[in-house]
């Protein structure tokens, strides 16, 4: 999540702004107020906007990918992201990386450099992203709140009680919840529940991390190899394959930040340039999770081996101390509160501004309001949620929504888009060294995230099987 970064890339103007003059100190090269960020708190958003529920997943994956591909998969995710990233930041000015002109949001980026059919590629990709990441917030928080219910059940029953939970109750009551935050008219509004979330997010994943030591130390719980689940003890040779790419698409989703770099960047303070600004918070930000996903992802597979669950934290590897994991349980239903209203918000934002471009009656005064509501507002931003509600108790698959998740967000935001926008801004010549390499790049992780996403996709085939919404219990 954004951790609270102006998604708008400054926001319109106050009637302070209009009507009273500004000395040249006050502002900015383009008229807006001067920006005051420096490397450390763009860090302090690229870490609260990596680090979130995708750490949860991290052990499985490393459970599929064994002790040698695991952490080597951990660490290009992040060497591509880094990269791709640093090329990125490249494209916040059009010309000059100094007073060339700004790029507030990454489709500004792409309509600068690329124009045409990408725009709306961009569009689609992102919105398409945002429209899923709610879904599996509405999954995740819901699985987490059944979990804090699971553990005082063990904890009170013992640990072979049948503790099972049905979590589409939950689904409908987080549903309805965000159904009442999303009637706040911006993401403005909402600074304080973005900061909320930002200090559960470290909360629960510090949780997991302190389980999984004290786990590790104390008694393990289960078998680890070199490669991961052994084909004909643990999966078959088909299942092998499938969860392997599967985990892939895990990794993927806990890496996804490159969607809001460029409006971290548009909080930067110039000079020095904010590309070189961003290249050495990007460096800090992504080594710093990269860390605590080795330490999440290699402890928790330490602690569980082979069978490591989808989800460390209601996978129920922990049963004590019970207060503590219901603790980081709790902080992952708060955090998912916020999670889904940053997600959200821009799409709405999107949405609505069509809406009021082609019939500005719908969203201003007269028929669009009844007692000081706005009615196509609440209608729609309602429907939205339900409709979110409805797939995710549909479809309440942990690891395989968050690898669909992550396949659709990889390869286009943080690999296709920085690489063409690149090529064109440096005119780098067709199969010169530096192009094939790009796009050769850009062809690999094309292929890695088709192949996650299919695999993904047969989980959640898969298990629809043998659920029954509102029936089966987990």
């Amino acid at each position: 999540m954004g951790g609270g970064t102006n998604g708008n890339g400054g926001g319109a103007a106050s009637a302070m702004d209009v009507y009273l003059p500004r000395t040249q100190g006050d502002v900015d090269d383009d008229g807006k107020e001067r920006r005051t960020g420096t490397v450390w708190t763009a860090t302090a958003h690229i870490i609260t906007a990596v680090i979130g529920s995708g750490v949860l997943s991290l052990a499985w994956a490393m459970a599929q990918l064994g002790w040698v591909a695991g952490p080597i998969t951990l660490l290009l995710f992040a060497a591509i992201t880094f990269y791709t990233c640093g090329l990125l930041s490249d494209c916040y000015r059009v010309g000059d990386p100094a007073t060339g002109k700004r790029n507030y949001t990454y489709t500004d980026a792409v309509k600068s450099y690329l124009g045409g059919w990408h725009v709306w590629f961009c569009g689609f990709c992102q919105y398409v992203n945002m429209f899923g990441t709610g879904i599996g917030y509405t999954i995740t928080a819901s699985i987490s709140a059944a979990a804090i219910n699971k553990s005082n059940c063990y904890h009170w029953r013992g640990h072979g009680t049948d503790c099972s939970q049905n979590t589409s109750a939950y689904i409908i009551g987080f549903g309805v919840l965000q159904a009442l935050f999303c009637q706040l008219p911006n993401f403005h509004q909402l600074w304080w529940l973005s900061i909320i979330a930002a200090v559960m997010s470290f909360s629960y994943a510090a949780i997991a991390v302190g389980l999984s030591l004290a786990q590790t130390i104390m008694d393990p719980l289960g078998r680890t190899t070199l490669t991961g689940t052994v084909v004909g003890v643990d999966v078959d040779a088909t299942q092998k394959v499938w969860l392997t790419f599967q985990a892939l698409g895990n990794v993927a989703f806990a890496y996804s930040y490159a969607i809001i770099l460029i409006e971290i960047q548009d909080t930067l303070r110039s000079p020095p340039p904010e590309n070189a600004t961003m290249r050495r918070a990007t460096a800090a930000g992504i080594s710093t999770t990269t860390g605590f996903y080795l330490l999440c992802g290699c402890l928790g597979y330490s602690a569980f081996g082979n069978a490591a669950p989808g989800n460390i934290l209601t996978g129920f590897g922990f049963y004590e101390p019970y207060w503590l994991v219901d603790v980081a349980n709790a902080c992952i239903v708060v955090h998912l509160v916020g999670g889904f209203q940053v997600f959200c918000q821009p799409l709405f934002a999107a949405v609505e501004g069509g809406v009021a471009r082609r019939c500005p009656g719908l969203l201003g005064g007269g028929a669009g309001r009844a007692n000081g509501v706005n009615v196509f507002r609440l209608v729609w931003r309602t429907a939205f949620v339900a409709v979110i509600t409805l797939l995710a108790i549909l479809m309440p698959f942990f690891n395989s929504i968050l690898g669909i998740l992550g396949s659709i967000a990889f390869w286009p935001l943080t690999v296709f888009f920085p690489v063409e926008m690149y090529i064109r801004q440096r005119q780098l010549p067709r199969f010169s060294a530096k192009w094939v390499a790009l796009q050769s790049l850009s062809l690999v992780c094309f292929i890695v995230t088709v192949a996650a996403c299919a695999a993904s996709i047969q989980g959640v085939l898969d298990s629809l099987k043998t659920y029954v919404p509102f029936k089966t219990r987990s």
